[in-house]
């Protein structure tokens, strides 16, 4: 079944646990974190996955979009994360980061920017247990979906098919009642959303028209 992540960005924080109580059929709770150098714009920290950890028992997914994310896995697995994604292009090391994020007790994530090849991730299918496909340029909510990544998409549901391995393929951007057909279709079993979701007057039903 396809499982839904509504992004915590697009959330009203001035009433975080009223935002979490309307997605209460969600897989897992989705926090964007951005440094203000990997991508432009500055969001969460430790802090807030801390504070996500004691309103909700669902999975937190923890995207680093931060540089040298190395030095940071240790303290949001300690604050509560569940998953733990990085991008190949912000650390030196990406199968000893993915490896670490194991030994940690999390579930490893890999993402790949709209300009990244699926191939980039290719040699580190062993580790990953799932796979984060962009399908905006990180750093904003809110942005359209990026047509030609479905494309994408579909060639790592292939890779992840040779592996022999369970691992998901997450959508991230633009994610709504018009694309995610096609990112299912395309081979994605997770999606990512925030603003469709938490802007939308009955969350439920809009995670209910993600599904399909």
């Amino acid at each position: 079944m396809i499982k839904i992540a509504p992004s915590i960005l697009s959330a009203d924080l001035a009433d975080l646990a009223g935002e979490i109580s309307r997605i209460e059929s969600a897989d897992f709770v989705h926090v964007d974190v951005m440094d203000g150098s990997y991508v432009p714009n500055i969001t969460f920290g430790q802090g807030m996955v801390k504070t996500l950890s004691r309103l909700t028992d669902k999975p937190l997914d923890v995207h680093l979009m931060i540089e040298r994310p190395e030095h940071h896995l240790e303290s949001f697995m300690e604050a509560g994360a569940s998953i733990i994604t990085v991008h190949p292009d912000a650390t030196r090391h990406l199968h000893r980061q993915l490896g670490r994020i194991k030994e940690l007790g999390g579930l490893a994530g890999v993402a790949l920017n709209p300009s990244d090849p699926s191939v980039m991730i290719e040699n580190v299918l062993d580790l990953a247990d799932l796979v984060l496909i962009m399908t905006v340029n990180p750093g904003f909510g809110g942005q359209d979906f990026i047509e030609g990544q479905t494309t994408k998409i579909a060639e790592v549901a292939e890779l992840v098919a040779a592996s022999g391995r369970n691992i998901m393929i997450e959508v991230d951007g633009g994610v709504n009642s018009k694309t995610a057909e096609k990112v299912r279709r395309a081979g994605a079993d997770v999606l990512v959303a925030g603003t469709y979701i938490f802007r939308a007057e009955d969350a439920e039903a809009a995670i209910r028209t993600l599904r399909g």
